[in-house]
């Protein structure tokens, strides 16, 4: 393929990337902003493996086809409930492929570059490796942890702050080294800086706590993409540099809000110490009420208004098919039903939201935090399903809750809150939920899709 060709093709792509990303923001077009990501992707690999550069298939043709059955096997394997770790280890890839790639492209001996070139260059594959290094080992400790291998509780090491601040400036002072060494003899140098790298981003993804995870998951999304944009100006990929530029940017911007939402500042998140297990907080007094399936069945039934407010618990006990049956049946009674989404329900950006959406549940039903936090003072009943953190009024009666000022659904608002657990443990973050005390909530035990198939059974269609 001719390079004019290619560019063209870069240019669609990109185009189709930017469309992506903005039907990627409403549910309505999400499936359509897919569609315009696949294809984008498949123009650039097309483009990239047909470029006059590629002169050889014999090594890119068996990496594809080993990367392409991988990642059919995985996609099929995966369930929603694995979706925040597979995000996770996915950045790490793209974190090791910027070392790899920046390594690689040093030691190249066709790559001779003097003067000004020479030291745009280094600086390029400098930052490449820097950054790719800490998203690879900070993606997989997040991976650890989304996914019960590693604790959730910080790592709180003496001077940890110290121990991060002076590796990052050790870095800093390799690379200006690294900078003044001739003939690719600084190989050494950028090795170390590496190994340095690898434990820095290590060391601060262990010392966030778990209820962190899903801030900590986009923040290296934008990593990533800070890494592949260094990786594309350091090949010369005008494609790269953009796709690079549109993840990172989308990246820091989500986590942004999603910091907004949890009342954090991206700075305190980085440097860690939220989800420690309560520490200081007031003691929770009071007795949790039980109650039967018959009489929520009940209760549902004979409302006006419910709010539905679905967390991580839903999605592992995979019960969002019949949470939606029993939305139909009782929208079919007449009883308006709405489901409210907190910005970091489950442990990823979206979690609620892509599992109703898979549920058929219709999309002008489920409202954002803001959009209907409001309304739980006119609703009947709330029924809460496995969510614990993102209804824990804890947030606002406590100011030595770890998690106080964080927004909160305001559940205990409406006349009548039933929550779904299991038992009376705390959620991801490690704090007590006074929620489950008071007079007006009532406490299903069960599994989540065990308990409402039985509510459903008893609701009339």
């Amino acid at each position: 393929m001719a390079q004019g060709l290619v560019t063209v093709a870069y240019i669609a792509a990109s185009i189709l990337f930017i469309l992506a990303l903005s039907g990627l923001s409403k549910q309505e077009t999400a499936r359509r902003g897919n569609v315009f990501g696949i294809a984008g992707m498949a123009i650039a690999i097309v483009a990239t493996i047909a470029a006059p550069q590629v002169v050889s298939y014999a090594i890119i043709a068996p990496a594809m086809i080993i990367g392409a059955l991988i990642g059919g096997y995985v996609a099929k394997k995966v369930e929603m409930t694995g979706m925040p770790q597979l995000v996770a280890i996915l950045h790490s890839f793209v974190g090791l492929a910027a070392v790899l790639v920046g390594i690689n492209s040093y030691i190249d001996p066709n790559s001779v570059f003097t003067g000004i070139e020479k030291t745009i260059h280094e600086v390029e594959i400098f930052l490449g490796v820097f950054i790719g290094a800490i998203t690879f080992t900070g993606s997989v400790i997040a991976y650890g942890k989304l996914d019960g291998r590693i604790s959730g509780t910080p790592l709180m090491l003496p001077f940890r702050h110290g121990i991060n601040a002076g590796a990052v400036f050790i870095c800093l002072l390799l690379g200006y080294w690294f900078l003044g060494v001739e003939d690719h003899g600084g190989i050494w140098l950028l090795l170390l800086m590496t190994l340095i790298a690898f434990a820095v981003g290590a060391h601060l993804v262990m010392g966030i706590g778990g209820a962190d995870m899903p801030v900590v998951v986009s923040m290296l999304n934008s990593y990533s993409g800070w890494a592949a944009a260094a990786t594309g100006f350091m090949l010369g990929n005008d494609l790269l540099i953009v796709t690079g530029a549109l993840v990172g940017s989308s990246g820091a911007i989500l986590s942004y809000i999603m910091c907004r939402a949890m009342n954090r500042h991206f700075v305190a998140v980085i440097l860690g110490g939220f989800g420690t297990g309560g520490g200081a907080s007031a003691a929770v007094e009071g007795e949790a009420v039980p109650t039967s399936h018959d009489n929520v069945a009940e209760m549902l039934s004979e409302a006006n208004e419910v709010i539905i407010v679905p967390g991580y618990g839903m999605a592992v006990a995979q019960a969002q098919q019949t949470v939606s049956e029993i939305t139909r049946r009782l929208k079919a009674k007449g009883v308006n039903v709405r489901f409210a989404i907190h910005p970091v329900a489950g442990r990823l950006p979206g979690h609620m939201n892509v599992l109703l959406a898979e549920a058929k549940v219709p999309y002008d039903i489920v409202l954002e935090m803001e959009e209907i936090n409001e309304d739980f003072a006119k609703t009947d009943v709330v029924l809460v399903i496995g969510a614990n953190d993102i209804v824990n009024p804890a947030a606002q009666d406590d100011p030595n809750s770890p998690i106080a000022g964080m927004p909160v659904l305001e559940c205990w608002n409406a006349r009548t809150t039933v929550v779904l657990k299991r038992s009376m443990a705390t959620g991801y973050a490690g704090v007590d939920n006074p929620l489950f005390y008071k007079d007006n909530t009532r406490m299903l035990f069960g599994d989540a899709k065990e308990s409402l198939d039985l509510v459903l059974s008893k609701i009339e269609s």
